[in-house]
């Protein structure tokens, strides 16, 4: 069981800093929001994260458009990387250019906060059929400022194992109920090379806040470590934290895929897909591309284990792509009828009907998890998903006391830019250009900087 711990949460960082740490992303952003034609229409722009479930949504706005005539739809599809400094700089500079943003818990808080992003909540007690207490609870507080959404979950996920049931039959293994991620590590020992091309497991290496410190934030957590005490002390090179870099590193270098420190989620996600590895501790979303009969070589061989832990009894994240509508947008209406129409209950039948239950956004509304179609579906996942989702703490995401919340991010303005940096330097000891001890002494070296400006002001 998690210990409960008092709520130590940093005051609010003013949006002047966010802003400066927006133009450490992406400077030069520029751009008008859209526009009517004279024939009325309004057009929207929207920024979305190019991953596939987004790319259904996509292909699917004939449909949006056969029911509001009035709306075009112009979407910029980006990698996740990618559109986040676009999205982040954009709103955060009030260039206008988006009309809705694809962004995730970590951002709609604080941008909530700062005035960035337009109060939902009239819009939703407006929609009569909406039902925002649909949601998972868990994503609709993360959502929440005092009580109103300021963004909506297209999906939520938290994180768990998938392996492939025909490879672990034939080397003779068998995956635990509860794995831990020793017995991760000696079921990738054991799988690397079963097959010509297979790797033991895929996890990410690549740079990125969003990338490489998803997973390992949550290995992290369950080890033991975290980043700050509750005096802002940064602990990346505590023994704890040492640890955890060094199994991560040396499991993904000696069991993982090839190029690892290049593979993000989209690129083990294919890889995993293909049948290149023989498990995959990821998002729960990856069951969308998984599932796929029609495109992934592993659909129907898949088995599910809830996210492995070490000195805790809980191992995963909480994580959701969301869609909010910028403050400076000059069509809240229209781009909430985008929004309702993309996060609604209905939307889950739409993509059902045309690609399949397995591909339906996960994670986001209980209601779908009764569908008996997608029960039948998704009976080998929708429990340790919906287990993983509802589980989540952000407030207490490991075993010590922490004064932040969140568990695969730091939910602070900097953690952009932090960790960013500490990626980069993970990622590079992921590829054996510089070692651990000099990835986290460098780590170190930024954390403290960040943690000293809390103290200073007496955070």
């Amino acid at each position: 069981m998690r210990t409960t711990v008092p709520r130590v949460t940093a005051p609010r960082t003013t949006a002047a800093s966010a802003l400066a740490l927006a133009g450490l992303l992406l400077t030069g952003c520029a751009g008008a929001g859209a526009t009517g034609s004279d024939d009325e229409t309004v057009r929207l722009t929207v920024a979305i994260v190019s991953n596939p479930q987004m790319q259904d949504a996509v292909s699917l706005q004939s449909q949006f458009r056969a029911e509001h005539p009035g709306i075009e739809v112009d979407f910029v599809s980006l990698p996740e990387n990618e559109a986040r400094a676009k999205i982040t700089t954009s709103v955060a500079t009030g260039g206008g250019e988006f009309d809705a943003v694809m962004i995730s818990n970590y951002e709609t808080r604080q941008w909530a906060e700062y005035g960035w992003l337009e109060n939902l909540q009239p819009f939703i007690d407006a929609s009569a059929d909406y039902d925002h207490e649909d949601f998972i609870p868990s994503l609709r507080e993360d959502l929440s400022l005092e009580g109103d959404m300021y963004s909506v979950p297209f999906y939520g996920e938290s994180s768990f194992l998938a392996y492939r049931t025909d490879l672990f039959e034939q080397a003779g293994v068998e995956m635990p109920a509860e794995p831990t991620w020793d017995e991760v590590a000696e079921l990738a020992a054991e799988l690397d090379g079963v097959e010509p091309g297979v790797s033991g497991i895929c996890l990410r290496g690549l740079a990125g806040w969003g990338e490489v410190l998803s997973p390992f934030n949550s290995i992290l957590n369950t080890f033991g470590g975290r980043w700050y005490d509750q005096e802002w002390n940064a602990e990346l090179d505590s023994p704890e934290f040492r640890r955890t870099a060094d199994f991560y590193v040396d499991l993904v270098r000696e069991h993982g895929q090839p190029g690892a420190a290049n593979s993000g989620f989209g690129d083990c996600l294919n890889h995993y897909a293909q049948g290149r590895a023989a498990m995959f501790y990821d998002s729960t979303s990856m069951v969308s591309t998984i599932e796929d009969d029609s495109t992934a070589t592993v659909a129907g061989l898949n088995g599910y284990a809830p996210a492995p832990v070490a000195e805790s009894d809980y191992g995963g994240w909480l994580y959701a792509w969301t869609l909010g509508i910028p403050a400076t947008s000059e069509h809240k209406d229209e781009a909430w009828a985008f929004l309702e129409w993309m996060t609604d209950r209905d939307y889950v039948r739409t993509v059902a009907e045309e690609y399949g239950w397995q591909r339906v956004p996960p994670g986001n509304r209980l209601s779908t998890f009764e569908v008996p179609e997608y029960q039948e579906a998704a009976q080998a996942y929708a429990e340790p998903m919906l287990q993983g989702i509802e589980g989540a703490d952000p407030q207490n995401p490991g075993t010590r006391p922490v004064p932040y919340e969140g568990i695969g991010f730091l939910a602070i303005p900097e953690f952009q830019d932090l960790g960013t940096r500490v990626s980069q330097q993970l990622s590079a000891a992921v590829a054996g250009r510089i070692t651990v001890e000099e990835a986290l002494a460098q780590s170190q070296e930024y954390a403290e900087v960040v943690g000293d400006t809390y103290k200073e002001e007496g955070r």
